[in-house]
């Protein structure tokens, strides 16, 4: 059984049909990227997956459950972990702290925040701030972090969570070449060794050719193949839509 099945996805926005019958899989200990144009989709369908839009039709099993309309949370609380094109971590909070947050959540002990928050998973968050190369930054605020240790941070955060799924929408953007390959190399690693399915995003072609095992191309909504890095750099279709006149229409 595959960890993710997205089966006839679609969401429209009053006549504008932004992911249009989209269907795909991710395996456990995969990892997927999803690319296209600009407008071709793969933001929408992200927020449909992660329960920031319901879709109009379709289905999402994630492990063999229907999670199709179901909240953030609920999805959160199912193992999937979610980082965004834009940092979504609290500039006033410590890095620590936000892993030690995402912990707590994790946790299910979100009620105890004005209780003891700081004392709480200390060690398990520095841990995991060790994985993602932050060890020596637990004190420092967010708000003065260079942009590529936020991304860092973001990834601590939803490894928190202990997902089995981890969506990433364009996880390298801002980020210099070197810091888009080390980031990259971690996430395949720690799919590996944890077995956690990937599903990403990115607008960088050398580095989705450089991580992915499988590449679905969105264009205008819809699925336009699905193949290994080597079958889509071969591509025809692929190579006109990124080269040549295939543009797609803008998106939400």
């Amino acid at each position: 059984m595959s960890l993710l099945r997205v089966e006839g996805l679609t969401k429209r926005f009053g006549a504008f049909t932004a992911v249009d019958d989209v269907s795909f899989e991710v395996a456990a200990g995969e990892i997927v990227a999803m690319i296209g144009p600009n407008g071709a989709g793969k933001s929408t369908c992200f927020n449909v997956i992660n329960g920031q839009e319901k879709p109009d039709a379709g289905t999402v099993l994630l492990d063999g459950v229907d999670v199709a309309g179901s909240s953030p949370a609920r999805i959160w609380r199912m193992g999937v972990g979610r980082t965004f094109q834009v940092t979504a971590t609290v500039p006033s909070m410590t890095v620590r702290e936000n892993v030690q947050l995402a912990l707590i959540s994790h946790h299910g002990q979100s009620r105890s925040l004005r209780a003891a928050a700081r004392r709480l998973y200390r060690a398990e968050a520095d841990a995991l701030l060790a994985v993602v190369g932050l060890a020596g930054q637990e004190n420092r605020a967010c708000g003065v972090m260079a942009y590529g240790a936020l991304k860092q941070l973001e990834l601590a955060v939803a490894l928190a969570n202990e997902p089995q799924l981890l969506l990433m929408d364009e996880p390298t953007a801002g980020m210099a070449p070197a810091e888009r390959s080390a980031l990259m190399a971690l996430v395949v690693r720690l799919c590996r060794e944890r077995g956690i399915g990937v599903l990403f995003t990115e607008h960088d072609i050398d580095v989705v050719f450089g991580a992915a095992d499988r590449v679905i191309v969105l264009n205008r909504g819809r699925v336009l193949t699905v193949g290994t890095p080597d079958a889509i750099r071969a591509n025809a279709e692929v190579r006109e839509i990124y080269l040549g006149g295939g543009t797609a229409r803008a998106a939400p």
